[in-house]
Protein backbone atom coordinates (compact mmCIF):
# COMPACT_ATOMS: atom_id res chain seq x y z
CA UNK A 1 0.00 0.00 0.00
CA UNK A 2 1.18 3.60 -0.94
CA UNK A 3 1.64 6.15 1.58
CA UNK A 4 -1.73 8.50 0.42
CA UNK A 5 -3.76 5.16 -0.19
CA UNK A 6 -2.93 4.52 4.18
CA UNK A 7 -3.44 8.37 4.57
CA UNK A 8 -6.84 7.83 2.92
CA UNK A 9 -7.67 4.97 4.83
CA UNK A 10 -7.11 6.37 7.79
CA UNK A 11 -9.07 9.34 7.50
CA UNK A 12 -11.95 7.85 6.23
CA UNK A 13 -11.56 5.70 9.63
CA UNK A 14 -10.92 8.62 11.85
CA UNK A 15 -14.48 9.88 12.31
CA UNK A 16 -16.55 7.63 14.86
CA UNK A 17 -19.67 6.56 12.76
CA UNK A 18 -17.60 5.74 9.99
CA UNK A 19 -15.41 3.58 12.20
CA UNK A 20 -17.97 1.70 13.78
CA UNK A 21 -19.65 1.01 9.92
CA UNK A 22 -16.66 -0.42 8.82
CA UNK A 23 -16.38 -2.30 12.41
CA UNK A 24 -19.71 -3.42 11.58
CA UNK A 25 -19.06 -4.89 8.10
CA UNK A 26 -16.28 -7.01 9.24
CA UNK A 27 -18.61 -8.29 11.91
CA UNK A 28 -20.94 -9.75 8.64
CA UNK A 29 -18.38 -10.82 6.21
CA UNK A 30 -19.04 -12.43 3.89
CA UNK A 31 -22.91 -11.62 3.74
CA UNK A 32 -22.66 -7.71 3.79
CA UNK A 33 -25.45 -5.63 4.91
CA UNK A 34 -27.54 -3.52 3.28
CA UNK A 35 -27.08 0.05 3.51
CA UNK A 36 -30.60 0.67 5.14
CA UNK A 37 -29.97 -2.12 7.56
CA UNK A 38 -26.98 -0.26 8.59
CA UNK A 39 -28.27 2.86 8.96
CA UNK A 40 -30.63 1.39 11.45
CA UNK A 41 -28.17 -0.24 13.21
CA UNK A 42 -26.54 2.64 13.99
CA UNK A 43 -29.31 4.99 14.22
CA UNK A 44 -27.98 7.69 11.56
CA UNK A 45 -29.80 9.00 9.05
CA UNK A 46 -30.20 7.47 5.69
CA UNK A 47 -28.34 10.34 3.63
CA UNK A 48 -25.69 10.72 6.42
CA UNK A 49 -25.27 6.75 6.09
CA UNK A 50 -24.87 7.40 2.21
CA UNK A 51 -22.02 10.03 2.82
CA UNK A 52 -20.46 7.64 5.33
CA UNK A 53 -20.18 4.83 3.06
CA UNK A 54 -18.78 7.23 -0.02
CA UNK A 55 -16.38 8.12 1.74
CA UNK A 56 -15.08 5.01 3.00
CA UNK A 57 -15.82 3.35 -0.71
CA UNK A 58 -13.05 6.41 -1.94
CA UNK A 59 -11.06 4.95 0.75
CA UNK A 60 -11.68 1.30 -0.87
CA UNK A 61 -12.14 0.30 2.21
CA UNK A 62 -16.16 -0.89 1.47
CA UNK A 63 -16.99 -2.37 -1.52
CA UNK A 64 -21.02 -2.40 -2.71
CA UNK A 65 -23.06 -4.87 -4.76
CA UNK A 66 -26.93 -4.21 -6.23
CA UNK A 67 -28.79 -7.27 -5.12
CA UNK A 68 -32.58 -6.68 -6.33
CA UNK A 69 -33.71 -3.24 -4.88
CA UNK A 70 -30.93 -3.40 -2.09
CA UNK A 71 -27.17 -2.06 -2.06
CA UNK A 72 -25.22 -4.75 -0.18
CA UNK A 73 -22.14 -3.32 1.70
CA UNK A 74 -18.98 -5.23 2.43
CA UNK A 75 -15.51 -4.72 4.05
CA UNK A 76 -12.89 -4.88 1.63
CA UNK A 77 -10.92 -7.03 3.93
CA UNK A 78 -8.07 -7.25 1.03
CA UNK A 79 -7.94 -3.48 2.08
CA UNK A 80 -7.99 -3.68 5.55
CA UNK A 81 -5.01 -6.67 5.13
CA UNK A 82 -2.88 -3.94 3.14
CA UNK A 83 -3.22 -1.49 5.69
CA UNK A 84 -2.31 -3.37 9.00
CA UNK A 85 0.85 -4.46 6.53
CA UNK A 86 1.20 -1.01 5.95
CA UNK A 87 0.78 0.02 9.38
CA UNK A 88 3.53 -2.68 10.94
CA UNK A 89 5.86 -2.87 7.16
CA UNK A 90 9.12 -2.06 9.76
CA UNK A 91 7.72 -3.43 12.75
CA UNK A 92 10.64 -3.98 15.11
CA UNK A 93 13.10 -2.73 13.28
CA UNK A 94 12.29 -5.76 10.42
CA UNK A 95 12.94 -8.44 13.15
CA UNK A 96 9.70 -9.89 13.43
CA UNK A 97 10.39 -12.55 15.56
CA UNK A 98 10.56 -9.44 18.39
CA UNK A 99 7.27 -8.46 17.33
CA UNK A 100 5.26 -11.70 18.12
CA UNK A 101 2.60 -11.23 20.75
CA UNK A 102 3.44 -12.42 24.51
CA UNK A 103 1.62 -15.89 25.27
CA UNK A 104 0.04 -14.45 28.44
CA UNK A 105 -0.87 -11.40 26.34
CA UNK A 106 -5.02 -11.51 25.67
CA UNK A 107 -7.46 -9.51 23.84
CA UNK A 108 -8.29 -6.18 25.57
CA UNK A 109 -11.82 -7.04 26.18
CA UNK A 110 -10.47 -10.11 27.60
CA UNK A 111 -8.24 -8.07 30.11
CA UNK A 112 -11.12 -5.51 30.56
CA UNK A 113 -13.41 -8.42 31.28
CA UNK A 114 -10.81 -9.64 33.89
CA UNK A 115 -10.77 -6.80 35.98
CA UNK A 116 -13.96 -6.66 36.21
CA UNK A 117 -14.53 -10.13 37.54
Amino acid sequence: MELEAAILSLAALAQSTRLEVFRLLVKFEPEGVPAGELARSLAVPPNTMSAHLAILSRAGLVMSERRSRSIIYRANLAALHGLTEFLIEDCCGGRPEQCAPDADCKPARGKRAKARA
